[in-house]
């Protein structure tokens, strides 16, 4: 067996013949962290054996954490709760498949690169195997686009790759640091070669399967980072704004105008992109109007007034204008109710510079609508909607003055400003939001995951049941993984959309910037009748979500994959269970018919002290190395594991001390337990157990390890540290203190039967308990076992009660519980006499209910050699039916004169 003892472990190593435990003079937890690590890394402790079968192997898709930054105590939350169940697992005999990656691809990343490296990208220029940025180190340099060396994006992600190689390895030393039990030798990187192959070679298969497809058509778009976002991406914040009361006159039969319609607006900039008034068909005030036309204030065009069910009668006056595009309701009209398409905004959030062809007096405009948008346009909205308010007050249009609001508005979680809908070519890949089988699919797959805890299943079945369309997966940025298309060009230079060019699985990864597909040759590039290339890179969920095919080797270890895949625990964290788990059970729905795992840990947020969730954004998170290196790792493990999986958990350095507390007892108990034979052997045989108290202890022993197991097999971590710890105080606090004297032998020559029986018993229970500790306290508990043990506790046996059982035989735990009481209640004269514990009592009687009678009975030799009662205990049932344990008398002996020491 490989000797996991660290390198200044004592020696001889336990577990030689005739050798009791090695047991420091001192014992502390100060420095475990590195010791252990270190000695598990040397002995490939939590190695995959990958020869295991898929019923032996219990596979986890760990979340790769963004390393384009630093890790906050939430992830150590987190990733501790899939720690404990890796642990747990392997202790039952499962092969654990515990990998780790790193997502290091996306915009945090890209922008630190370009200051870093002072270097942009441009998808134009080609690869140059030969570059050399222009400096390194991005303090005291200019950070202008300007000034930064526009580079190939393969030369891009290189730049990428490299800088990120540092926060990896930061980032592995502090999960080994914290005791997570990863495979280190099983981890990847989501813009790898591999991960990129596996991304397009999904991507490649969605398409000839006719689940990926490209379109022309409104989409969310970021004005900031020049990037289309997704739905799952948005996130609805308060914005100001101001609601303009704004006149449309209908015409009459001839013409002539009548009495106006007032809608509400925030956003009077968009009145020359109105192609309908909408009402709800229910609406009174309105139906009469249906079906007739208004002309758009300022501009003059002519549009339709409508009935649609989304029109909010109590919102504004009812009516509202369907601009293409304001908001998302604006294309969900103009998709269902067929109407044109008037986009005003071009991707940069400015107002189009040309007048648009409605727009013009000879298609029916207002003869000074040209005018007016020869004013606005390549204004931002903001300052085109000054433009526009000042016109309708001066048009008498606008009724009353803009009165102010907080509007909800559609941001990108990653941006500061308002999203805009933008028309632009994009990919898809239909995860059901149009195509309701799909739909139906999906949310039954939904139905097969088992969620812990359960109520987070109906997070998931809300977002399937709410979405609007495809999932968006095309992204206009550098550092991430290409779309693998070019697309031929016709003799006029015409790009052909309709036959995209894609390469073999075999030549993956590939990048279209700087690759050639076949048929071509690399000066074809751009030319008609040659080619180019789709600039656009996926999505980073589009990647995110193949982790189980980049952890299991899908595409590149065949063996592996059929080992762990479908994998069998998915932990995350809830406010993403609409991007990660879904897309991911999406992908795998669609390539292998099956859900990527069985089940689905959600864990919490934490919060601050102020009761608000800590993220990087909020700027409130707390970094975990100085918690980790003040506290300790098991402690800070103790008070993760102390919140229940899906439930939010305070910041509370007060629990951490709590946990280290309780590693510290766990130590100088087990010491304490350790030492009581000297040097010899230990002798933990059940057969050994005879003593009444020493069985009603293993009995309760056994209660608890079946709870603890099974609050485990049902990922809940909390119940089983719960019971664990309750029973350890137990433990410590009465039997141990009960036994103790009995154990020491009283300095006999020979061991008694009463000895040998404490000896096996704390035994027994020491090595059971150490074992339920080890998934949450694993540097402790690793310790303690390293006195007297060879090999690893994490590679032990889970323990089981039969064993504990058969000791016990038919005592009722009950009583220890008991003598436990009776033995509080001698001490608590001494307490009140102000008399130190070691004083002893000539004779006592105590008065108990009668139902503990007789198991105090059982144990009053232990209970009189622990209270130091020398002569007689009697033992009187309470007359009136009282609770508790009360002393009716005890005789406390004066303490023994010191003797004095000569010489």
């Amino acid at each position: 067996m490989t000797d996991l003892r660290p390198n200044d472990a004592p020696v001889p190593a336990p577990g030689t013949p005739g050798a009791g435990p090695q047991v420091p003079d001192r014992v502390s937890l100060d420095g475990l962290e590195d010791r252990w690590a270190d000695a598990w890394s040397r002995g490939r402790t939590y190695s995959f054996d990958r020869t295991a079968t898929r019923a032996q192997v219990f596979s986890i898709d760990t979340p790769p954490p963004t390393v384009s930054g630093s890790l906050h105590v939430g992830h150590v939350f987190s990733y501790t709760h899939t720690d404990v169940v890796a642990r747990y697992r392997r202790m039952t005999g499962r092969e654990v498949f515990y990998p780790m990656g790193w997502d290091d691809n996306g915009l945090p990343t890209e922008r630190r690169v370009q200051n870093y490296f002072g270097v942009r990208c441009d998808t134009s220029l080609p690869y140059d195997p030969d570059f050399t940025p222009p400096h390194v180190g991005g303090e005291g340099k200019s950070t202008r686009a300007g000034d930064q060396v526009p580079i190939a994006r393969r030369n891009f992600i290189e730049l990428c790759e490299r800088l990120t190689v540092a926060d990896e390895r930061e980032f592995e030393s502090l999960w080994r640091y914290l005791g997570l039990s990863v495979d280190w030798e099983h981890h990847y990187q989501t813009i790898s070669g591999e991960s990129r192959a596996v991304a397009q070679q999904a991507f490649l298969r969605n398409l000839a399967r006719g689940e990926a497809y490209q379109a022309e058509a409104p989409g969310m778009w970021d004005v900031t980072f020049q990037t289309a976002v997704a739905q799952a991406e948005l996130e609805a914040r308060d914005y100001p704004g101001a609601f303009h009361r704004v006149a449309f006159r209908p015409a009459g039969a001839d013409g002539a105008a009548v009495d106006p319609i007032y809608i509400e607006t925030t956003r009077p900039e968009l009145l020359p992109a109105c192609v309908a008034l909408i009402a709800h068909p229910d609406d009174a005030r309105y139906q009469h109007l249906f079906g007739t036309t208004v002309r758009s204030p300022l501009f003059g065009v002519e549009i339709p007034v409508l009935a649609h069910r989304l029109a909010e009668p109590d919102k504004g006056s009812g009516i509202a204008m369907c601009c293409t595009f304001g908001d998302l309701t604006d294309v969900v009209w103009w998709r269902e109710l067929q109407l044109p398409a008037r986009s005003v905004l071009g991707r940069d959030g400015r107002i189009l510079r040309e007048t648009p062809a409605w727009l013009a007096a000879d298609a029916g405009a207002a003869p000074e609508a040209a005018a007016l948008w020869a004013e606005i346009g390549g204004k931002t909205t903001f300052s085109a909607r000054t433009v526009v308010v000042d016109a309708l007050r001066a048009s008498g249009d606008l009724d009353g003055e803009p009165v102010p609001t907080q509007r909800k508005a559609n941001f990108f979680e990653k941006g500061d400003k308002p999203l805009e809908i933008v028309t632009s070519r994009q990919w898809y890949i239909g995860n059901g939001g149009r195509d309701e089988e799909l739909r139906k699919e999906l949310l039954a797959r939904g139905d097969e995951l088992a969620f812990h805890p359960d109520f987070m299943h109906v997070r998931y079945d809300n977002w399937v049941g709410g979405l609007n369309g495809d999932w968006l997966v095309s992204r206009q940025r550098f550092f991430g993984v290409p779309i693998p298309v070019w697309y031929a060009l016709d003799a006029d230079g015409e790009v052909r959309y309709d036959a995209p060019l894609t390469p073999s699985e075999a030549d993956l990864p590939i990048d279209p910037s700087s690759d050639v597909p076949a048929g071509y040759s690399a000066d074809q590039r751009g030319i008609p009748g040659g080619f180019v290339s789709d600039p656009d890179v996926m999505d980073t969920w589009a990647t995110s979500s193949l982790t189980p095919q980049i952890a299991g080797g899908w595409r590149s270890d065949p063996d592996l994959f059929a080992r762990v895949f479908p994998m069998d625990l998915r932990p995350q964290g809830q406010d993403i269970i609409r991007t990660w788990l879904f897309s991911t059970v999406v992908r795998s729905h669609l390539e292998h018919g099956v859900l990527p795992w069985s089940d689905a840990g959600i864990s919490g947020w934490i919060l601050d002290p102020d009761r608000k969730k800590m993220s990087k954004s909020k700027g409130n998170v707390v970094t975990p190395r100085g918690l980790l290196e003040e506290h300790g790792s098991d402690a800070v493990r103790y008070w993760a594991a102390s919140a229940r999986l899906g439930t939010d958990a305070a910041f509370e350095v007060g629990q951490m001390k709590i946990g280290r507390r309780l590693a510290i007892k766990i130590l100088n108990a087990s010491k304490f337990a350790l030492t009581f034979g000297g040097d010899a052997a230990l002798a933990i045989d059940p057969a050994l157990v005879t003593e009444p108290i020493d069985r009603a202890m293993l009995a309760g022993l056994a209660d608890v390890t079946e709870r603890a197991t099974a609050a485990l097999d049902a990922y809940d971590h909390t119940r089983a540290l719960e019971v664990t710890e309750t029973f350890f105080w137990t433990f410590c606090d009465d039997y141990l203190e009960l036994v103790k004297d009995r154990a020491y032998g009283a300095g006999a020559t020979e061991v008694s039967v009463g000895t040998a029986s404490a000896r096996a018993a704390l035994g027994l229970a020491l090595e059971t308990l150490l074992r339920l500790f080890a998934p949450i306290l694993p540097f402790a508990t690793e310790e303690v076992w390293s006195w007297w043990h060879e090999g690893s506790i994490h590679r032990a046996p889970w323990p089981v009660a039969a064993p504990l059982r058969a000791a016990a035989g038919s005592a009722d735990p009950a009583t220890l519980r008991a003598a436990g009481a009776a033995l509080a209640a001698l001490r608590k004269v001494k307490s009140e006499a102000k008399a130190s514990m070691r004083t002893k009592i000539s004779r006592a009687e105590l008065v108990l209910p009668a139902d503990q009678l007789d198991l105090v009975a059982l144990a009053a030799d232990d209970v009189r050699a622990a209270g130091r009662v020398e002569g007689e205990l009697l033992l009187v049932p309470t007359a009136d039916g009282a609770d508790g344990v009360t002393v009716r008398f005890a005789d406390l002996l004066p303490p023994e004169p010191k003797v004095k020491q000569v010489g």
